[in-house]
């Protein structure tokens, strides 16, 4: 690949002393790569290659990078507490270092940002400066602000250019790139490109798939009488975040019809009670308070309940109210559509909160819990104190080389554990869901489309090719990723999301270094180079905390190809003989079926049997047992774990590796 050898320049010094806004930087000819979108998962594409020595550009329409994590979403929306990503697990980090060295680690900040637990808390502009400082701190990373792509330029299944025009004016520029990468949130660079997407909700039958479509849920007892308590038994040994409540479809009035809705946004307000910190919300201009109570009459109680600490500093969030039935002209209107339905959220977020303090229905003790707060004169300076952008939980969805279904996120048929995927780049563990698409209900049912499928849904694989666009071979789409509406519920997360991005960067790296686009690559090599790096590409019960051991790379990708048929991987159990000699045959054969093969090795544990050698296991491998066990540090006679095993199989069918350097 042509190296350009003028420094890279930065924006990221500007930015911090003028607030977010700098003048656009001295552009190279043409890039290595090229991102668009300063969500979390855009920055971890761009900093992960620039770090692996590609020039990149990142250009956003934003002024203040970060996404919805620094627009007040504020918490970690995971139900894994371990390590899944190298960037992603540095993000965390930093977030509890910031506390820890700012507050000290027995301050009630540091324990409010909840280390140890899953749901990490933080305020929007200490995620921001972090995710300042690490563009800053990539010299061969570009930044470019408030530009959205206008235009490009196709040649045969390649991407050549992208014209980004600025948010304000007319002014356009012209960026070239060996490969481009779509992080943001609504899809605008995958639809400029005119590559084919999706938006809205597909129908019931289309991918088979138990809640697509137009549906009306319930929510009923817990836990539920009718289900299987073994079934719960094995969802509840997951070693995840759990939540008690289960939904049922009300079948009648649900037709599982498509059509073209998406889940509702809104603007995750902070607020504070810290009167040093706190800005009295004023009557806005246009409240209505008919419209408030027309809006919330569903959510039973909304006004009887004020706010409570939930982020350090005196700090909360709020998660309502949403504009139900307004996302939809949001997700291919232009930014001054986009803009007037931010507005209209604002207008209603402020009127929500001047009615809860004010409306003499809202009993007179409740009225002054809600006065107690008001919004965080530290947090969006100069936007009112209220977030810069509004959280567009669905948009587009590239139409990709795979599609990730509702029933990738199932247990696969007698099996389990999910659907195995060989190229498999991440993992999803958030359960699905949806928020309401449309403002109907039947009697007893939340909002129409509303969906919180708890104790469902299990962490599933993400595969490459979700990512990868048809019709272009250097176009990676890690964030609005080919999914189904259903599907996308457990992706939609921005844990998952940065482990994708990384991902892809990875993917963009290999190809760049040999001579290939992002879709020629071989995806095995990927997966391997991934689990090298730590990534999580299977999910498995027992392994959180142990990510540095010498076995986790080898699970990860024998996760990959169907070795276990649980989400127990049992590193340090003694190899059995059954699933010794399903191991060596499935070590020899291909890929196949992996489902069935993950059945199988279900099977062969039940089996048991004596525990087996090292030796033993490497002679059924590889013709040169020997070799084998040198290069995994293994004695012939010592007694054989799951975990060295997975060293073994991996060492007799890995790949030769690419170099580190291009």
């Amino acid at each position: 690949m042509k190296r350009f050898l003028l420094p890279a320049l930065s924006l990221v010094a500007a930015a911090l002393a003028t607030g977010g806004r700098a003048a656009q930087p001295a552009l190279r000819a043409s890039y290595d790569l090229v991102v668009y979108g300063s969500t979390p998962g855009g920055i971890a594409c761009a900093v992960r290659a620039a770090r692996e020595g590609l020039d990149v550009l990142l250009v956003t329409h934003a002024e203040h990078i970060g996404g919805i994590l620094s627009s007040g979403l504020s918490t970690m929306d995971t139900l894994y507490n371990g390590a899944r990503a190298p960037l992603y697990d540095e993000l965390r980090r930093a977030i509890h270092e910031h506390y820890r060295a700012t507050y000290g680690a027995d301050s009630e900040q540091y324990m409010a940002s909840l280390p140890g637990h899953p749901k990490i808390k933080f305020e929007a502009h200490v995620v921001e400066r972090i995710f300042e400082t690490m563009l800053k701190n990539e010299p061969r990373l570009t930044l470019v602000r408030q530009h959205y792509p206008v235009a490009a330029r196709r040649e045969l299944r390649a991407l050549r250019t992208v014209t980004f025009r600025a948010m304000e004016g007319a002014a356009t520029f012209e960026a070239r790139g060996a490969a481009f990468a779509d992080c943001s949130y609504e899809g605008d660079l995958l639809a400029v490109a005119s590559v084919p997407y999706r938006w809205g909700r597909e129908a019931r039958e289309e991918f088979n798939e138990e809640h697509a479509g137009r549906i009306f849920v319930r929510q009923t007892e817990w836990p539920p009488k009718h289900v299987d308590p073994g079934y719960l038994k094995d969802y509840w040994k997951l070693n995840l975040f759990h939540y008690q409540r289960w939904c049922e479809i009300i079948r009648l009035q649900s037709t599982g019809a498509a059509d073209r809705s998406v889940q509702a946004y809104n603007l995750r307000t902070m607020m504070t009670r810290d009167p040093a910190n706190r800005v009295t919300v004023e009557k806005p201009a246009g409240y209505d308070r008919e419209e408030i109570l027309r809006r919330m009459k569903h959510d039973i109680n909304w006004s009887d309940r004020a706010p409570s600490v939930n982020q350090p500093n005196l700090k909360t969030y709020l998660n309502l109210p949403e504009l139900v039935g307004m996302q939809h002209a949001y997700v291919e209107g232009d930014w001054a559509t986009r803009r007037r339905i931010t507005a209209e959220h604002r207008r209603l977020v402020l009127s929500l909160i001047y009615f809860c303090q004010n409306d003499e229905s809202v009993p007179e003790a409740t009225r002054r819990a809600w006065r107690e707060w008001g919004l965080p004169r530290d947090e969006f300076p100069g936007n009112g104190h209220v977030p810069y952008e509004i959280y567009v939980r669905e948009a587009r969805r590239l139409k990709g080389r795979a599609v990730f279904t509702e029933n990738d996120a199932r247990l696969a048929p007698g099996a389990k554990r999910a659907p195995v995927h060989a190229d498999a780049i991440s993992i999803t563990e958030w359960f699905l869901d949806s928020h309401a698409c449309t403002p109907e209900h039947v009697p007893g049912s939340l909002w129409e489309g509303e969906l919180l499928l708890n104790n469902i849904t299990f962490p599933g694989q993400v595969s490459y090719r979700t990512m990868l666009a048809q019709e272009l071979d250097n176009l990676v789409v890690p964030v609005c990723a080919s999914s189904t509406h259903i599907g996308w519920g457990t992706i939609r997360l921005e844990p998952t999301w940065m482990s994708m991005a990384e991902a892809a960067a990875h993917g963009i790296v290999l190809a760049a270094r040999q001579r290939k686009t992002p879709a020629e690559i071989d995806p095995d090599e990927l997966v391997q180079l991934l689990a090298g790096q730590r990534v999580m590409l299977s999910f498995f019960n027992d392994v959180e905390g142990r990510e540095r051991e010498p076995w986790y790379p080898a699970v990860q990708v024998l996760g990959t190809r169907g070795f276990y048929g649980n989400y127990d991987a049992r590193a340090e159990a003694p190899l059995l003989d059954a699933l010794a000699r399903a191991w060596s045959a499935a070590a020899a054969g291909p890929h196949g079926d992996l489902d069935a093969r993950a059945r199988a090795m279900l099977a062969a544990e039940a089996a048991g049997g004596a525990p087996v050698t090292a030796g033993k296991f490497a002679t059924s491998l590889a013709r040169d047992a020997a070799d084998l066990l040198r290069q995994c540090n293994l004695a012939p006679d010592t007694p054989l774990t799951r975990g060295h095993a997975a060293r073994l199989v991996l060492a007799a069918t890995q790949k030769s590796s690419t170099p580190r350097k291009p």
